[in-house]
Order: C-alpha cells, then structure tokens, then sequence
C-alpha cells in the first residue's frame, strides 16, 4: 500500500521540512522577499528529484540531510556567539543589524 521508494516520497520529505522549517523558524526571514523563499525552495526540491533520479533515493536523502548541518551550526554556535538567541532571533535589533536589514520596519524596501 505505501511506497516510500518513489519520487513522491523524496517531494513530501523536502516540502514538509521546509515548511516545518518556515513554521518554526520562519521568523528569522521576514524580510526575505517571498520570490526568494520560493526559488530557494524549488531549487532544493530539483537538485532533491534530481539526485534521487540519478543517484538514488538514498543518496539523495543524505544528501539533503548534509544541507541541514550549516543550519544548525549557525542557529545553535554562531548566533548565540553573536549574542542573538538562536531559536527566538532576538533581540531583533542585532539580528537586523547582522542581516543588513532596516531597523525600522515601516519603511518601505
């Protein structure tokens, strides 16, 4: 009944985790354009399909499990060595003030 050896599993592990991701850390890119988000996800999503189809699914799970290694060393090392809380992103100013961003968000970009 259920196949986890097709190319739909690979699709529903990539978009659950990113919108798992977008869910509990999306806090972190609320500045970041929506067409950004989007290509960032396509883009994951057909290297994912496209390593599964070449190279086989296993391969192309770890491989996207790799991606999350950077991921969790800036949110649990780098960040709080900066002195931003990792999960929350605050205080928000430094964390602005890392990305570049504007302080005042009211203003348009």
């Amino acid at each position: 009944m259920w196949q986890t050896n097709t190319i739909w599993f690979d699709i529903s592990i990539v978009s659950t985790t990113i919108a798992l991701g977008h869910i509990l850390l999306g806090h972190f890119e609320e500045r970041t354009s929506r067409w950004k988000k989007l290509t960032k996800y396509i883009f994951i999503l057909v290297v994912v399909i496209s390593l599964s189809y070449f190279f086989g699914q296993k391969i192309a799970l770890i491989s996207y499990s790799l991606l999350y290694i950077p991921v969790l060393y800036i949110h649990l090392i780098d960040l709080p060595k900066k002195g931003i809380n990792g999960w929350t992103g605050k205080p928000k100013e430094k964390y602005y003030e890392l990305r570049s961003w504007n302080k005042n968000i009211f203003d348009e970009e």
